[in-house]
């Protein structure tokens, strides 16, 4: 679990479970549905079975990331704020 607080911390990472677990469906399914005819064409709609799941990964990995991004642009804008009202205090000399 990546991201720790809030209810859609716990939404997005159980969505990313169920991506992964749909990667594994989608590659045993298909794999065992062709390997059969050919290793080759099981491996190949192995491939093909994991496609739509890997998609959905990478977009909630995208979200996480974005969502730690915001998170540590607000840290940061909140040392600039100190910093400025730190040196508004102290004026040089």
């Amino acid at each position: 679990m990546r991201l720790q607080n809030g209810p859609l911390s716990f939404v997005v990472n159980f969505l990313l479970g169920v991506a992964w677990a749909s990667v594994l469906l989608g590659v045993v399914t298909s794999f065992l549905s062709f390997y059969q005819v050919s290793i080759f064409l099981g491996i190949i709609s192995a491939l093909m079975g994991a496609v739509p799941g890997m998609i959905l990964v990478v977009v909630l990995e995208h979200v996480i990331t974005a969502k730690e991004r915001h998170l540590e642009l607000q840290k940061q804008t909140a040392l600039l704020e100190k910093l400025l009202a730190q040196k508004a205090n102290n004026p040089p000399q």
